[in-house]
């Protein structure tokens, strides 16, 4: 399964920061309402806003449809664990 997902294109399809849909998605690693952390064929993605949820999850697929307000998209080559201790120690400062 897991060669089968890393054969995947990776797209991000944004409309109006309103709606979001990424493709080569290997798995979600962390989401709340501001924040999503995607493993994604070309690495991590980490997604910023307000009011996040997932509207649709197609694991097989690899795809994943988020809606919200979105305000930040960025890449990391960094493992998620990295991002994981970043977003604790936000917190907990």
């Amino acid at each position: 399964m897991e060669k089968e997902i890393a054969a995947f294109n990776h797209n991000i399809t944004l409309t109006e920061r309103k709606n979001l849909v990424v493709t080569g998605v290997k798995k979600i690693d962390n989401f709340d309402s501001n924040e999503f952390l995607l493993e994604t064929t070309m690495g991590y993605l980490c997604i910023k806003g307000t009011d996040l949820e997932i509207v649709k999850l197609d694991t097989y697929q690899g795809n994943v449809s988020i809606k919200g307000q979105i305000s930040n998209l960025n890449y990391s080559d960094h493992e998620a664990k990295n991002k994981e201790e970043s977003f604790f120690s936000k917190i907990f400062k």
